[in-house]
């Protein structure tokens, strides 16, 4: 077992939203150092905690300069920067290939024969692998067959992130386990975060959109009727499964971070209004042309049995912690997102939209 006390540490992506929350469990495990590589491109400096443990690195793991200067000493790497997400990666597909997968490739080129290396994590997408159905769903498990016929480019670029993890662990010996998650939720998510990236840069995740909406008094936009179905895994959750991954995973294996248990959207929206106390009726909109990944879920029985991880924090508990994080910051949120409001209203008046 690799014990993460006192070790030196390399979090790529680190200033995001799970990201961050991984440095501060890392720094409760009493990690050594943890050196945070993030060019905020979606992440804000005010997520990482002030802890002379703590070292960030403002700039991309594809930068060459920023590669030559990680520690050959590093002992553990969590690679978990991307370009979120899917609506993101179909508006700039370059952006994505060039922030989700030429991340992977030269991140791996340059570790692969750091002598002190015990464990690599890669993040894959739970989405990826899941069936394209909007029938009955079955739960995914690790060895589900991975269909050519994908929703986006970044659910095309993490999945072959997986494939980069598979080739290095067996041509180099890279240490690498990867893991592939559900729909994470949480504190810590910041509507706006980082720099401008398209249409999406504020409205990207369900549960941040849902929470920020219903504090203010407005309508959910909810899309399809809520039919669709997902697997809420707290962000709590993902850490301690991330960690478990380092610590007992094998090299070589993949395995799902989920709860198992798959809630619909419409389920979602009206709990997270009835936390937030919102009295405005959801508004129903159309389905998302692009997207036919309508209801999945994880099965995690192989992280149970080979890591001994499973989720520990009850969906609704969850979302009561979420909505009161968000009514805590809502000042901070809210000025992550007037810093894109000009191009928020110029993208609402032109059916062209703004980039």
């Amino acid at each position: 077992m690799n014990d993460l006390r006192g070790r030196r540490i390399l979090v790529v992506g680190g200033a995001g939203f799970v990201g961050s929350n991984l440095v501060c469990a890392l720094l409760e495990r009493e990690a050594g150092h943890v050196l945070v590589v993030d060019n905020l491109l979606s992440a804000e400096r005010e997520n990482l905690p002030e802890d002379d443990r703590v070292e960030l690195v403002e700039g991309s793991i594809v930068d060459d300069e920023v590669l030559a200067g990680l520690p050959e000493n590093l002992e553990f790497v969590f690679h978990l920067s991307t370009f979120h997400g899917n609506q993101s990666s179909i508006e700039f597909p370059i952006e994505d290939h060039e922030n989700n997968l030429i991340t992977t490739l030269k991140l791996y080129e340059r570790i692969r024969d750091f002598p002190s290396l015990r464990k690599v994590v890669y993040s894959g997408s739970g989405g990826t692998v899941a069936p394209k159905t909007f029938d009955d769903a079955s739960a995914t498990d690790e060895d589900q067959p991975i269909s050519l016929f994908l929703d986006s480019p970044y659910q095309i670029s993490k999945i072959a992130g997986e494939f980069y993890s598979a080739y290095y662990f067996t041509r180099h010996g890279l240490p690498v386990s990867w893991v592939r998650f559900q729909n994470v939720y949480g504190p810590g998510e910041v509507l706006g975060a980082g720099r401008w990236r398209g249409s999406n840069t504020v409205w990207r995740n369900v549960t941040p959109t849902f929470v920020y909406k219903a504090l203010k008094h407005e309508a959910l936009p909810l899309q399809n009727g809520g039919i669709a179905t997902r697997d809420f895994i707290y962000v709590e959750d993902i850490c301690r499964g991330l960690i478990a991954t380092a610590e007992r995973g094998e090299p070589g294996e993949v395995y799902n971070l989920a709860s198992g248990t798959q809630v619909t959207i419409r389920e979602h929206a009206e709990k997270i209004n009835e936390l937030a106390g919102n009295p405005t009726p959801i508004a129903l909109e159309p389905a998302r042309e692009w997207d036919h990944s309508g209801k999945r879920f994880g099965d995690p029985s192989k992280a149970r049995e080979r890591i001994g991880f499973e989720c520990d924090v009850p969906w609704e508990d969850g979302l009561g912690r979420t909505v009161e994080w968000t009514r805590e910051n809502i000042d901070f949120i809210e000025g992550c997102i007037e810093r894109h409001r000009g191009r928020l209203e110029a993208l609402e008046q032109s059916p062209q939209g703004v980039a």
